[in-house]
C-alpha cells in the first residue's frame, strides 16, 4: 500500500492522527469530518495514497475503485434517512484543500442545488 508520509489522509489510515472512525478495511477507511457541513459529514478515504480521483481510477484498479464508491454508499445509506449526497473535489478549482482522494457523504438535512 502506497502512502505519503507527510498527508494527513495518509497518517490517518496509518492511525498516526487519531479519527473518530464509522468504517475500515483494507482498502477505505471513513471518519466524521472535524468542520461538518450537515449532521452527518462522514470522510471516506482510500487506504492508498492518490491525490486525485483521476490518479486514483488511473492506478487502483476496478475493485479498489468499486469499493471506493461502495463504501461511500454504504455510509450513505446507514447515515442518510431521506437520502445523502457524495461530494469529491478535485484541484484548486474544485474546492480541495487535501490532496488525498476522499469522498465526503453529507446526510441529515435537506440539500440545495446548486451546491455552491
Amino acid at each position: 500500500m502506497a502512502t505519503d508520509d507527510a498527508c494527513l489522509f495518509c497518517k490517518i489510515v496509518r492511525r498516526e492522527i487519531p479519527a473518530d472512525e464509522v468504517l475500515r478495511d483494507e482498502h477505505v477507511v471513513a471518519f466524521r469530518d472535524l468542520n461538518p457541513q450537515a449532521p452527518t459529514h462522514v470522510l471516506v478515504v482510500p487506504t492508498e495514497h492518490a491525490a486525485h480521483l483521476s490518479d486514483f481510477v488511473a492506478s487502483a484498479g476496478g475493485d479498489r475503485a468499486a469499493r471506493f464508491l461502495s463504501a461511500a454508499s454504504e455510509i450513505g445509506r446507514r447515515f442518510g434517512r431521506d437520502g445523502y449526497r457524495v461530494v469529491m473535489n478535485e484541484g484548486p478549482d474544485g474546492g480541495q484543500t487535501v490532496h488525498h482522494l476522499h469522498a465526503h457523504v453529507l446526510a441529515g438535512r435537506h440539500m440545495t442545488w446548486p451546491p455552491g
